[in-house]
């Protein structure tokens, strides 16, 4: 399943960020999106994990919570073809 982060904190890592994740089982990936022009964090990113019950036990878990002194919100990520009118 891939899981979408939103309010992560500008400092966070990817490797921070797949830490939060691991606990909660097998983390394929953890990618923070970044600013072209800037380099720098847009604050959100996406999170693969193999397993979708691992992965929704950490929706469960982490919605709503704090990390780094920010509180993120995780849920599914929408595939690109259900979000294509958002893209436009």
């Amino acid at each position: 399943m891939n899981l979408f982060v939103a309010k992560l904190n500008y400092s966070t890592s990817e490797a921070e960020l797949k830490n939060a994740f691991e606990q909660y089982g097998e983390v394929s990936s953890a990618k923070i999106i970044m600013d072209r022009d800037t380099g720098r964090s847009k604050g959100f990113g996406f999170v693969e994990m193999p397993n979708d019950s691992e992965a929704q036990t950490a929706i469960n878990a982490l919605n709503e919570t704090e990390l780094k002194g920010r509180t993120i919100i995780v849920k599914e990520a929408l595939a690109r073809e259900e979000n294509k009118d958002f893209n436009r």
